[in-house]
C-alpha cells in the first residue's frame, strides 16, 4: 500500500555538539504503540564508533525499530537518520559499566549525499521558526512511515 501525505523532510547537513534533537520512529511495534514514538535528546559526540565521523552519537533514547527513523533539529529539519544504539551487554563484559542512551544516527550530510546520488534533490533545511516538541513530533509523523518485513 502506497500512502502521500504530500509532507516532505528539509535536510541539513551540518550538525553542532550538544544541539537539542528529536527522534521518531516505531520501536518495539509489536509491543509498544503503532502510531509512532517521539523522544528527546542531545547530539553528545561529533563522530560514532571508532571515530567514525560518517556518523554522530545522541543521547535521544532508541530502541529496535527506531532505526531508519529521522532526526530532527529544534526546526524540524532532518540532521540524520538513526542507525543504532550501543550493546549494553558488550558494553557491560569490556568496560563493567552499563551505558545509558548511547545512540547513533548517520550524519544529514551523508543523507543529503545519497539522496543526490539516486536523483533526488533534498529541501535545503532552514532555522527560520523554532519548533515546540509536540509540534516536532507532529512534523515528524507527517512524513515518517513505518515499513516491516514479514
Amino acid at each position: 500500500m502506497e500512502t502521500d501525505t504530500g509532507a516532505y523532510a528539509s535536510v541539513r547537513v551540518e550538525t553542532r555538539l550538544g544541539e537539542s534533537v528529536a527522534v521518531f520512529g516505531y520501536p518495539l511495534s509489536h509491543v509498544l504503540a503503532s502510531g509512532g514514538n517521539f523522544t528527546l535528546g542531545n547530539v553528545t559526540a561529533l563522530a560514532g564508533l571508532g571515530n567514525d565521523t560518517r556518523f554522530i552519537q545522541i543521547s535521544a533514547p532508541v530502541q529496535p525499530g527506531n532505526s531508519g527513523g529521522p532526526l530532527l533539529d529544534g526546526y524540524g529539519n532532518v540532521i540524520g537518520v538513526v542507525t543504532s544504539k550501543l550493546d549494553a551487554l558488550a558494553a557491560l563484559a569490556v568496560t563493567g559499566d552499563i551505558p545509558q542512551n548511547v545512540n547513533f544516527a548517520l550524519r544529514g550530510a551523508s543523507l543529503y549525499a545519497f539522496l543526490l546520488s539516486y536523483g533526488i534533490s533534498p529541501v535545503a533545511g532552514s532555522s527560520e521558526k523554532k519548533l515546540e516538541a509536540p509540534d516536532l513530533a507532529e512534523r515528524a509523523s507527517s512524513f515518517s512511515v513505518a515499513v516491516t518485513c514479514e
